[in-house]
């Protein structure tokens, strides 16, 4: 207890004592002493204020390095963002421009289309109606001739007889004008010939006419073959050209959709880097313009601190100088203390005793081991010692009180700056743990990620393998069938034309023989409805079709192929880029994850001293059995007692 009072009744001592002591110390003495203690303490707070300076130094220069590398990293991303969404939205205007354009080719497309079937079913309309015409026309006609080949007719009878099937047989209105034309062309000849033309004329011209109709009849199948044929093609092309579009106005608009979310989300991330960089740079330019007052102050702190210490130490030299010093102590301060001392003589020896029973009293109050024990050398020594007794103990006591004032000090700093340290690297290791965390997420992830890029890249080269091996074969097997479609063309056309020169030489024969009754009866077998011309002209259209039909799939499966490994290989392309870019990235992460655990490593160490550091800390400055407080409440009482002594001592 005696040593933890000793420092505060230093302190009260010197106080108290200073009226005492100041008889044998010179006011030159107290000046110098002043000065020294101004000097001493000026160029603490230099000192002081030099170290707080270059700490704050030190954080600003830290946090300019972190904000302007973090600023770099900003603008790079904001490039690149910036990089990004032009050139989507450019994309995303060239996709509107030409899916705008495949819109208006499909509609002309499917109006080309609208217009031809239209068409077509028009023509087919009326094809109908005409060969119905010409067939019913036709089967009149044998009917008729059936009748008169029975018996003969005069043209009187056989145009009454056709009048009169004309009311109720369908087709037989046309017969009957034809014949009628034919009446007009012959009324001319001579009477005599009229049993001539009864007898067999009559149905020779009614054979006439079935086989103009029956011509015509091949000519108007052989027409809406053709026209059929050529339509049928058309829409086939006008039927792929829309579906091609179709798909690729598709594709284009799902690229379109794609590139246009990308641009919303850069976009956002850009509005977010370019909010962070302002912030950092508001915060660098706050930083720097603090930093630059404070240095200004600072600098004007230092440059005053320094004049005042020169001043100081002038002043010093000045005073301690012996023309000054040395006249006032020997000529003014000795007759002083000698009127004193004689003043005082007489009293010493009942103010020391009064002292003394003082101080025992108090000392037995306090349980003062120090007041006790300085109580009886008062009472058994000399008032002169008696003083020099109390320098001592006050010399003491302000040693001690310092001791335990620089110890409580410096317990307080370090106490502090633990703790801030402890706090700090905690925060630095749960960030750091943090960070290893979501890192290691991130690096698993892209693993999973690589992982599936090379699964897909094997499973587009097995697709892209198979579809070229399907396609081989698709291609040798169209081929062939083209080649047997022009094989087989080219034989029937051959076929055909031999034919057709044929029943046109027999034709051409009949035609000049009219006169020769016994050529007239045979008839041949080329006609276009039922003969042998027309089944090879309906071969013929089924060859060329069929050229035409796997012609187009050829084309069309190419273009398909074709398409198909480009966006495979394009798709490939992509995915092994983004492969080769992610596992770059995993490597960075990994090494800047290994780089982040040796953070974390030298943290959790440095915490750890400072957790042992703080461990030695508690029993010297935190663990006791007196609080401060209370010792500094006995320490006062003890100064109060101390206080009253020196005026008993004093009354002499």
């Amino acid at each position: 207890m005696a040593a933890l009072r000793a420092p505060m009744l230093a302190l009260v001592l010197a106080s108290t004592l200073s009226g005492a002591l100041a008889a044998k110390v010179t006011p030159v003495e107290q000046v110098l002493s002043m000065m020294n203690e101004m000097k001493a303490k000026g160029n603490s707070q230099m000192a002081a204020e030099k170290k707080v300076y270059a700490e704050y130094k030190e954080w600003v220069d830290d946090q300019t390095t972190e904000l302007t590398q973090e600023m770099t990293t900003l603008k790079t991303t904001i490039e690149k963002l910036t990089a990004f969404i032009e050139k989507a939205d450019a994309d995303v205007k060239h996709l509107t421009g030409t899916i705008s354009g495949l819109d208006d080719d499909i509609a002309s497309l499917e109006s080309d289309k609208a217009a031809a079937t239209k068409l077509r079913n028009e023509e087919h309309a009326e094809y109908l109606k005409t060969a119905q015409d010409y067939s019913e026309s036709v089967d009149a006609l044998e009917r008729a001739i059936q009748v008169m080949s029975n018996q003969d007719y005069d043209r009187a009878q056989a145009e009454s007889m056709l009048q009169k099937m004309a009311v109720g047989t369908p087709g037989m209105r046309r017969v009957l004008a034809a014949f009628l034309q034919e009446k007009t062309t012959g009324a001319g000849e001579p009477e005599v010939a009229a049993y001539e033309f009864q007898s067999g004329g009559i149905v020779e011209i009614l054979e006439g006419l079935l086989k103009k109709f029956k011509g015509e009849l091949s000519d108007v199948e052989s027409a809406e073959s053709n026209t059929a044929h050529a339509f049928d093609l058309e829409e086939m092309h006008l039927t792929d050209l829309i579906t091609r579009n179709t798909q690729d106005r598709a594709e284009k608009a799902a690229t379109k959709g794609k590139t246009a979310a990308a641009s919303g989300r850069a976009k956002g991330e850009l509005a977010d880097a370019q909010a962070d960089l302002a912030e950092d740079k508001a915060l660098l330019s706050e930083i720097t313009s603090t930093f630059g007052v404070k240095t200004e102050t600072y600098q004007e702190n230092q440059k005053v601190r320094e004049l005042e210490l020169v001043a100081i130490s002038k002043a010093i030299e000045i005073i301690s100088a012996p023309d000054v010093s040395e006249s006032y102590k020997g000529h003014i301060n000795l007759a002083q203390t000698t009127l004193l001392q004689m003043r005082s003589s007489r009293k010493r020896v009942s103010a020391r005793q009064r002292a003394s029973a003082y101080l025992q009293k108090r000392a037995a109050t306090l349980s003062s081991k120090v007041l006790s024990a300085f109580a009886s050398e008062v009472d058994a020594n000399p008032f002169a010692k008696v003083i020099d007794m109390i320098k001592d103990l006050v010399a003491k006591l302000k040693e001690e009180a310092a001791a335990e004032a620089e110890h409580k000090a410096w317990c307080d700093k370090e106490l502090k700056s633990n703790k801030l340290k402890r706090e700090k690297k905690s925060l630095e290791s749960e960030k750091l743990a943090t960070d290893i965390t979501g890192l290691t997420a991130e690096i698993e992830s892209m693993g999973e990620e690589i992982a599936t890029l090379i699964k897909e890249q094997a499973d587009l080269t097995k697709a892209m393998g198979e579809a070229t091996e399907i396609r081989h074969n698709e291609k040798a097997k169209n081929t062939d069938t083209i080649a047997d479609a022009k094989a087989g063309s080219e034989a029937v056309g051959n076929a055909l034309v031999v034919l057709r020169e044929f029943y046109a030489s027999q034709g051409s024969f009949l035609q000049e023989g009219r006169q020769v009754p016994e050529m007239a009866s045979y008839k041949g077998m080329g006609s276009a409805k039922t003969g042998v011309v027309g089944m090879l002209e309906v071969i013929l259209s089924d060859f060329k079709r069929l050229e035409a039909e796997t012609s187009s799939s050829e084309t069309q499966a190419a273009e398909e192929y074709a398409g198909f490994m480009s966006d495979a290989k394009k798709t490939k392309k992509e995915k092994h880029e983004r492969e080769v870019h992610l596992k770059l990235e995993k490597d960075q992460s990994e090494f800047d994850n290994s780089q982040l655990k040796k953070s974390k490593g030298g943290v959790d160490e440095e915490l750890a001293k400072a957790t042992e550091y703080f461990d030695y800390l508690k029993p010297n400055c935190l663990e006791v059995k007196v609080s401060f407080a209370e010792r500094a409440a006995k320490r006062q009482q003890a100064i109060e007692a101390l206080k009253e002594a020196y005026k008993m001592l004093n009354s002499k």
